[in-house]
């Protein structure tokens, strides 16, 4: 069960499915309406909301500004062979917004979804820095 929530704006929520369940392993927990989805991936639930005039977590400000994709806050998944999902999802076409990085506690680069909002794939090259224990392609 989910104990973090993040909403992200979207554009196209389905293409925002699409992206989310082929290449970073979430589930669709729910899509009832077009401007509207949740999906989940262990402790982190993702809700993802195109952006929407008549109400909802898309809806505009209350002084009119709408609700757009983007910016640099984000959420980290941690993979265990950064430079190879890398390669995969290049050749799928994504966007990356640099290149990969290596700090003290490990490896991560920026991932964009179909809509431009931030993704953080990281491998730690330390345990100290390793946020969990199901971690996308690891090889057992």
């Amino acid at each position: 069960m989910a104990t973090v929530q993040v909403r992200y704006i979207v554009e196209d929520v389905d293409k925002a499915i699409e992206f989310y369940t082929k290449y970073l392993e979430f589930h669709l927990d729910m899509h009832p309406a077009a401007a509207f989805a949740m999906l989940s991936r262990g402790d982190l639930r993702l809700v993802l909301s195109a952006p929407n005039p008549i109400g909802g977590g898309g809806q505009p400000m209350p002084d009119g500004t709408n609700q757009q994709p983007g910016g640099w806050n984000r959420f980290a998944i941690e993979v265990s062979a950064i430079e190879e999902m890398v390669e995969t999802l290049k050749k799928a076409g994504i966007h990356f917004r640099n290149t990969i990085v290596t700090g003290v506690g490990g490896k991560q680069i920026i991932v964009e979804d179909p809509s431009g909002n931030p993704i953080e794939l990281f491998q730690p090259t330390i345990k100290e820095a390793r946020l969990t224990s199901k971690i996308i392609n690891e090889k057992l």
